[in-house]
């Protein structure tokens, strides 16, 4: 049994729920970002008592088709760009594409009309959300993560981070970093 959740977005989060499930005697075969794959069905009232420990985390079961198809999106955008330690030179659209077998603008259509915002500002906010952590750790150069987040130049980068935050990058890195936000929260409007 397939089970999808709401605001999983990091390793952390696939670990709470996994002793989530395991508190409420449940057997998880696999737990993906937005994804759990169960060895058993689910009772009514387990899946009641599961629904309020997940909640108690911050986490939602979601059971429409067009939520669940929201969360796989951001889920592997999210995964694409915080968790791959590559780039990919597959367009974002390609990617989407291939792993939800759905047409792109249907998927699109859809994630702006449930979000308030395009997939693609979705995804420009979680690359400036990674520049911000990059920036903080202080290991690559500017350059480096210009180009591990696959964009053309500095200067396109650069760019793109004072439109988005007000500020430039350098400017940004010598605040500390204090402008930072969780995943599950970049991108809304």
């Amino acid at each position: 049994m397939k089970l999808y959740i709401k605001n999983m977005v990091c390793q952390r989060c696939k670990t709470a729920v996994k002793n989530e499930l395991e508190r409420v005697a449940l057997h998880p075969q696999s737990v993906e970002l937005g994804e759990v794959e169960l060895a058993e069905e689910i009772s009514a009232a387990k899946l009641e008592e599961l629904q309020a420990g997940l909640q108690a985390l911050g986490f939602e079961l979601i059971d429409d088709k067009k939520s669940r198809t929201i969360e796989k999106i951001k889920s592997l955008v999210i995964d694409l760009i915080h968790h791959n330690g590559e780039q990919t030179r597959l367009k974002y659209s390609e990617y989407i594409t291939q792993h939800l077998h759905y047409d792109y603008s249907y998927l699109s259509k859809l994630f702006s009309e449930v979000e308030g915002v395009t997939i693609e500002q979705y995804i420009i906010a979680q690359k400036i959300e990674k520049v911000k952590e990059l920036l903080v750790y202080d290991e690559l150069s500017l350059s480096e993560i210009a180009d591990r987040l696959g964009y053309s130049s500095v200067a396109h980068l650069s760019a793109q981070f004072k439109k988005v935050t007000g500020l430039t990058p350098s400017f940004f890195k010598n605040m500390g970093g204090r402008h930072r936000h969780p995943l599950d929260e970049v991108g809304k409007k």
